[in-house]
């Protein structure tokens, strides 16, 4: 290898774990850069040094994944503009039930919303409501943000659009839609058997909140967007019709996706602003600079000798075990997009996608930092005094991460070993 050769790479080395060292910590030390910020001053320094191109990092973005993310952020802002989320959360605490059956209510439709709209997004509008309402109801909102930040993740592993790492799983590997949805629903639907089950039982009866039947002063109930029937109904119709046409129509789906984003941002009522600034432009930015970042240490070589050199001391990651043990750690390291862009390039076999998308989605309860969503869901708990730390977390979490694994391991074991 040329000297010039030589240095390029190891400068490219040294950005990549830098970069993937700002996913660890959530961003570097001195430096006021989250993990957007650092990955896209990542990138910024590749194409300073003439690792890439503009025209190589522009072509490493994959532009369907990126067009179908956007499009369901479009989606989901018309969700929120329209009353959506807190209109569903307001009528879930007047059903006529008990704790533990609110809990179950909570569970199932918290999955279902994030297996169609994003489980970030849900969190983010639910879990102020959410809290409000127990406070009305004089129950704790501890056990309801958990099941809430959970289930979202459970369920969002159920179809292809429900998180971010599905979306680019999906479209990389050119899953089908329906074929994705029946293999996931089995252990996704377990799963959240599971997530109820475990917070029932750790509460132990004791569902009464003792602190005050008001918020602290400094932040009031949240009022949230009116419901808006009509608004709420275009969403609904949009989404639904996507999901149609995901599962029958031959088209692509981010072509798809993008129409139904264009026809709600023809509105009469709600201005394209309030719409475009709901879109969670800086996950985007992540997306974009971390398959700059990756492309660039592909070209290296490092990905695939390293590759090479598991599998020749037998830790072959093209295989479903090994595959699996890689993806719930890094998963766990560096989070769950950023794992799974790792992590494609050896998804060769035909159970990857699934195995992919289910891991490195159900890994991400078991620590706080493991997944955005229960980010979002402590963060607005802490803005309403309500302390969920990672230990009072954790004893949720990690029970609920292993015990769905280990349905989701068993239950891939047997497709493979029975070929479907």
């Amino acid at each position: 290898m040329r000297a010039g050769a030589y240095d390029m790479t190891t400068t490219i080395l040294a950005i990549f774990l830098i970069v993937y060292l700002g996913m660890i910590l959530g961003g570097l030390p001195f430096l006021q850069l989250d993990r957007t910020g650092v990955a896209l001053l990542g990138a910024i320094a590749l194409i300073g040094v003439n690792a890439l191109s503009l025209e190589q990092a522009v072509a490493a973005m994959h532009l369907p994944t990126l067009i179908l993310l956007f499009a369901f952020m479009v989606v989901s802002a018309q969700m929120r503009l329209g009353g959506f989320y807190d209109w569903v959360t307001r009528k879930l605490a007047t059903l006529s039930l008990g704790p533990a059956g609110l809990l179950a209510a909570l569970t199932v439709v918290s999955a279902a919303l994030s297996a169609v709209f994003s489980n970030d997004i849900v969190c983010l509008a639910v879990a102020p409501v959410l809290i409000d309402v127990c406070r009305q109801r004089r129950l704790d909102p501890v056990p309801f943000l958990l099941a809430l930040a959970c289930a979202s993740n459970i369920g969002s592993a159920a179809t292809l659009i429900g998180n971010p790492q599905n979306m680019l799983i999906g479209q990389t590997l050119r899953l089908d839609f329906g074929g994705y949805f029946l293999a996931a629903v089995i252990p996704v639907g377990f799963g959240l058997l599971a997530c109820w089950a475990l917070i029932v039982r750790q509460t132990g009866g004791r569902w009464q909140d003792a602190g005050p039947a008001e918020p602290p002063a400094a932040e009031p109930p949240r009022e949230g967007a009116p419901f808006d029937g009509w608004q709420t109904a275009k969403g609904l119709v949009i989404a639904a019709a996507l999901l149609a046409a995901f599962l029958a129509a031959p088209w692509p789906r981010e072509h798809m996706a993008l129409i139904g984003a264009g026809i709600l941002l023809m509105s009469r009522q709600l201005h394209s602003r309030k719409m475009l600034g709901l879109v969670d432009w800086e996950l985007l930015v992540l997306f974009m600079s971390l398959f700059v970042v990756n492309h660039a240490l592909q070209r290296t070589g490092i990905p695939s000798d390293t590759v090479a050199g598991l599998a020749a001391l037998g830790v072959r990651l093209e295989q479903p075990g090994p595959l699996f043990a890689a993806t719930f750690l890094l998963s766990n390291i560096v989070s769950n997009v950023p794992a799974v862009m790792l992590l494609l390039p050896v998804a060769h076999h035909e159970t990857s996608g699934l195995l992919l998308a289910l891991v490195s989605t159900l890994s991400g309860n078991l620590l706080i930092v493991g997944s955005i969503a229960n980010i979002i869901v402590v963060d607005a708990a802490a803005r309403r005094g309500v302390a969920i730390d990672w230990k009072r977390h954790a004893r949720v979490g990690v029970p609920i991460t292993l015990a769905t694994l280990a349905v989701s391991g068993a239950y891939l074991a047997l497709r493979f070993q029975l070929g479907f």
